[in-house]
């Protein structure tokens, strides 16, 4: 997975690029505010600052981290910016197409996947193996699946490495039936491992990161909308439905 996010954050890098590289021969300042911000902070490049929906403003855009930046690079603006006149959080419009993007780079052998016999929708669910409303989540997933849902879990130990949870992810990420693994994990039972590559459970961590989690479980659907928090099947369903419908 590692490759694909390389490989699609270098495509985006380039069409950003080359979408914007007209402006910027006739912009200096967004020049000089790129290597400002190029300069100061070790994850921001180029193609991450861009014009932005207001005068005089830059927008500073990587993963679920979106800011402005004055066009004299002195200030620096952290928050969300709303159009007061459409009602529209443009900020989380940027972050629903960041998240839209990252989620399109997993694979299902990625995931941890409870797929129905019909899918009629698909959602990524990032998931810590001990966390009350993931297991509360996980034990309705015959609910889920029943509505025509698909699950792909990613693991999430929100605790970071070196914790109990992580030790746990890893071993249900190298058994040899990750699905019933997850489900022993989360009802706090025994199952069977084995020793491999775990950097699956790594990736995916750093991926909720970028994704811009706040908690677990976190739900992801298709068109990048991010949900933090348990919703019970139904009110899943239905808000699904109504997205569809929409």
């Amino acid at each position: 997975m590692t490759r694909k996010i390389t490989i699609f954050l270098s495509t985006l890098a380039l069409s950003v690029f080359t979408s914007t590289v007209s402006i910027a021969a006739e912009d200096p300042e967004l020049e000089a505010v790129r290597a400002k911000m190029d300069a100061m902070f070790q994850e921001i490049g180029a193609e991450n600052v861009n014009a932005s929906p207001i005068d005089g403003w830059y927008t500073v855009h990587k993963g679920s981290i979106v800011a402005y930046v004055s066009k004299d690079g002195r200030y620096l603006l952290q928050g969300d910016l709303i159009d007061l006149d459409r009602q529209m959080n443009l900020s989380e419009i940027t972050r629903t197409d960041a998240r839209r993007a990252l989620i399109s780079t997993i694979d299902n052998d990625q995931a941890i996947v409870f797929s129905p016999a019909e899918v009629k929708h698909s959602v990524t669910i990032f998931t810590d193996v001990d966390c009350t409303y993931c297991r509360k989540l996980h034990a309705e997933i015959d609910e889920y699946l029943a509505a025509g849902i698909e699950i792909r879990y990613m693991l999430y130990p929100r605790n970071g490495p070196a914790s109990a949870s992580w030790n746990t992810s890893e071993s249900v990420w190298c058994a040899r039936d990750r699905a019933s693994a997850l489900t022993a994990a989360k009802l706090s039972r025994t199952f069977e491992s084995q020793s491999c590559n775990s950097n699956g459970v790594t990736e995916s961590y750093m991926l909720g990161q970028d994704v811009g989690l706040s908690g677990t479980p976190a739900i992801v659907f298709q068109d990048g909308t991010l949900v933090s928090g348990y919703l019970p099947p139904a009110a899943l369903s239905m808000r699904l439905e109504s997205m569809a419908a929409k």
